[in-house]
């Protein structure tokens, strides 16, 4: 049977701040209550939304603005990670999104936390990946991950756009955009997974 709930903010693909939906149980339980996200609707809470509404679309308006600030840091920027891999692109191990937002944080000087950024599953080859940060529920950015086994390789990466893997004795470009497949780890670390999980549970709630 499905939960319902007060959106505390604008949640894709589900609603806007001040909407009652339905989700799922798993959903509202794990994650939108726990995450501040929203409120149970009930009686009491349904006034409470009604009586503090200017001042929680006050400061709704307050951190989207602070984040639209930020976005222009963050928007379009490339980071490079370095790892180890085979001469055929495959890393020993991964990049995660907590990889990501560590380099980001770190190129940008900008606070960027793990789960801003949107990556269903971690990356498992050397190449350019383009990657979504969500800083507010209402402002995103699109950066690019350049995954490589040096700074040389990055650069070369970076001018090119594209991955470089070893092939008969010799360096080839390879394809820009490597299959999915190819690209994701299976297996992502729990919190990942949760993550996935969770994405998965809000497009069923809203579809």
């Amino acid at each position: 049977m499905p939960t319902q709930v007060i959106l505390l903010e604008r949640i894709e693909h589900l609603g806007n701040m001040g909407d009652v939906v339905n989700v799922k149980p798993g959903y509202a339980r794990n994650y939108l209550l726990p995450q501040s996200k929203a409120l149970r609707a009930t009686k009491d809470n349904l006034a409470y939304f009604d009586a503090q509404r200017k001042v929680l679309e006050a400061e709704n308006e307050k951190r989207k603005k602070e984040a639209g600030g930020r976005a222009g840091k963050l928007e379009g920027t490339t980071v490079a990670i370095i790892r180890q891999a085979s001469e055929g692109g495959q890393l020993y191990g991964s990049v995660t999104a907590r990889d990501i937002a560590e380099e980001l944080s770190a190129a940008t000087g900008e606070k960027v936390e793990r789960g801003m950024v949107e990556l269903n599953s971690n990356f498992k080859t050397i190449g350019l990946f383009p990657v979504t940060v969500r800083l507010h529920p209402e402002v995103k950015v699109e950066v690019t991950v350049n995954v490589a086994r040096s700074k040389d390789e990055a650069a070369v990466q970076e001018k090119t756009g594209r991955a470089l893997v070893a092939e008969a004795g010799g360096i080839v470009q390879v394809r820009e955009e490597p299959a999915e497949e190819e690209v994701l780890d299976e297996g992502a670390s729990a919190n990942d997974q949760q993550a996935t999980d969770a994405e998965s549970e809000e497009e069923k709630a809203a579809g």
